[in-house]
């Protein structure tokens, strides 16, 4: 054999060799964790305690990962604050967090433990992945000594990080991710000085991971799509339930198929304070999902993904733009969707197209109706501004919703059982942004896979008629680059109220002499 001859032997071998290790399609797994929560303290438990809590947590983990490994699935995801609950204040927090390294580092804790100090945790998880053969993906906290050398260092001299970490069938720390958009009540917890874009290869796929509220910002959630290219989003999340259009199934799955990627959703399950919903999202249509206010149990999730989906390009606004948009201004009225002041038309046919506008962006609507009932009122709603509650970010929504009751006023409300079906629907939008996500949700708050479309002109649009009565059909859109500019603009106002508020009483007060 010539030199050439074995050069092209080994290219070929090795060509072989990659097609027979990479794989098409691999199977995932979430699992929805009653978390075991720690008694309510100010004070700090002992290691010893805190240890308890989480191996109680890890415990019922690790049967969630038996269960999935025995299903032959390659990775599963865990919740949020899945390992030690919720509710700590900064220095209660303390006692649960181990120091984890740079996975760079090259590091199996299963193997070598004491390599970064006392780390039980890491141990235990990398010690599930590897007896396993699963990657395994977690939630626990991190710290970071730090000194008055640094300007932002923290008063009680470290930084404390919300971390989901990764660890591969071997057992190897193969990521870590320190939260960037913390939640309001949060404060034990330090954001990294810049957004962390974590990814990580497999033969299985390219990986992003982050963490909860991270969904509704820019970073990381959408650079780790559109400038790193990962196939698939692992998602760790206490997601609490807001209807009618932030609820996790619907709008978890409806970011899947708006950024075109796969999407591991792990919620905790706790309905007292709204916490269920987890599932298995394709760009196409859910593939598994989870949602139940009554069980007290967890669940485990399973479903087949395509190791690198498929997802064709949408013009949000393509279709609605070329619709002339008539006026309907005697029929509008307005109602509050979670604090943010819609404006809305009512549907009052079994058969109708409306179109509603608020400030830039106009709605249209096409719809047949099962059924006009008089016991409920549905409406086409519009919103296009700064959302300024629980957190501040521009949306433009378009949405069609059921009312809470045959009162106007009530459009709007949290709803989660309807009885009217829909025939078929369309809705487009002259939106102002390609990041649009488009959300269908049925009574008793279910998904509709395989039951819609979007169009490669920005119409969301029925395939069949609905399985079951609807909820809600909307197009959510995030328009990130107005965050910063609209709240420099709300904050000016809300400044200059305040300067003519305190003239005005200066004023007064003079007058009064």
């Amino acid at each position: 054999m010539t030199t050439s001859q074995l050069l092209a032997y080994v290219a070929i071998s090795s060509l072989c060799i990659f097609k027979v290790n990479a794989m098409d399609t691999f199977i995932a797994a979430v699992y929805e964790h009653a978390v075991i929560l720690p008694n309510t303290t100010l004070k700090p438990v002992s290691s010893e305690e805190a240890l308890a809590l989480m191996n109680r947590n890890l415990d019922v983990l690790e049967g969630a990962v038996i269960s999935a490994a025995k299903q032959d699935a390659h990775i599963i995801v865990t919740p949020e604050d899945g390992i030690y609950g919720w509710g700590f204040t900064r220095e209660a927090i303390y006692p649960y967090l181990e120091d984890i390294p740079d996975p760079q580092v090259n590091w199996i804790p299963c193997n070598d433990p004491r390599r970064f100090g006392h780390t039980p945790v890491q141990e235990r998880l990398s010690c599930i992945a590897k007896s396993n053969s699963i990657y395994v993906v977690a939630n626990i906290g991190d710290k970071k000594p730090c000194n008055t050398s640094d300007s932002q260092c923290p008063s009680d001299g470290r930084y404390q990080y919300n971390t989901n970490v990764v660890f591969d069938s071997e057992g190897k720390l193969v990521a870590r991710y320190h939260k960037q958009n913390l939640f309001m009540g949060e404060d034990q917890f330090n954001s990294p000085r810049k957004p962390e874009v974590v990814t990580f290869n497999t033969t299985f796929g390219k990986f992003g991971i982050f963490t909860c509220f991270d969904i509704l910002f820019h970073d990381p959630a959408v650079t780790l799509v559109k400038d790193f290219h990962v196939d698939t989003i692992l998602f760790p999340t206490a997601w609490m339930n807001v209807l009618p259009h932030l609820s996790a199934v619907e709008f978890h799955s409806a970011w899947a198929m708006g950024m075109g990627v796969n999407f591991l959703a792990a919620n905790l399950h706790h309905p007292s304070v709204k916490m269920t919903g987890s599932g298995i999202y394709a760009p196409g249509s859910p593939k598994a999902f989870h949602y139940d206010m009554k069980m007290k149990e967890g669940k485990v999730l399973f479903s087949q993904l395509y190791s690198h989906p498929y997802h064709s390009a949408v013009n949000w606004s393509s279709y609605a733009s070329s619709i002339e948009a008539n006026s309907m201004g005697d029929q509008e009225f307005k109602g509050i969707v979670f604090f943010d002041n819609f404006t809305f038309v009512e549907l009052k046919g079994v058969i109708g197209n409306y179109t509603v506008c608020h400030r830039d962006l106009c709605c249209h609507l096409s719809y047949k109706m099962s059924e006009k009932r008089s016991d409920e009122v549905y409406a086409l709603g519009a919103f296009d501004g700064l959302h300024t509650v629980e957190g501040t970010y521009y949306l433009q929504i378009c949405t069609m919703l059921k009312c809470r009751t045959t009162a106007l006023e009530t459009c709007g409300d949290s709803v989660e059982a309807a009885s009217t079906s829909f025939e078929m629907f369309s809705l487009s939008g002259t939106f102002g942004t390609q990041y649009v996500f488009p959300e269908v949700l049925l009574s008793d708050v279910q998904l509709a896979p395989g039951e819609f479309q979007v169009s490669s002109d920005g119409r969301l649009f029925s395939l069949k008629p609905t399985s079951r009565p609807v909820l809600t059909v909307t197009l959510f859109g995030r328009w990130y680059e107005k965050d910063q500019t609209s709240k420099a603009s709300s904050d000016l106002r809300t400044q200059a109220l305040v300067l003519m508020t305190i003239a005005i009483t200066t004023i007064a007060y003079l007058l009064s002499w």
